[in-house]
């Protein structure tokens, strides 16, 4: 029985991998598409007393600013939906923030 099946699995599988006879060429690729407006980014770098901050534009239109703080590590302010509002973010920050409860306290 096991030879059997066998032998029909190998005859389905050699049928598979017979060449066709109805083969087309495929159509070149197409240009990739051209983008109007500009692609990188405007910066505008502003110094506050010895707080810098750098303001990133496309289009005229402001979505990011990266502040660098006299003390202390860098930070990022986004706008993650375009509204106007910015979300602070570090960097290599996963976004992840678990809920955290004082469980027992010794």
């Amino acid at each position: 029985m096991r030879y059997a099946i066998l032998a029909l699995f190998c005859l389905l599988s050699s049928q598979a991998l017979a060449d066709p006879k109805n083969l087309e060429p495929l159509p070149d690729v197409p240009p990739p598409p051209v983008v109007s407006g500009e692609t990188e980014p405007e910066v505008t770098i502003t110094k506050k007393g010895d707080e810098q901050v750098e303001e990133y534009r496309i289009n005229g239109q402001l979505y990011m600013m990266k502040v660098t703080p006299a003390h202390g590590k860098p930070y990022y302010l986004v706008d993650m939906k375009g509204d106007g509002k910015f979300v602070r973010q570090a960097p290599f920050d996963s976004a992840v923030r678990p809920p955290m409860w004082v469980i027992h306290r010794f």
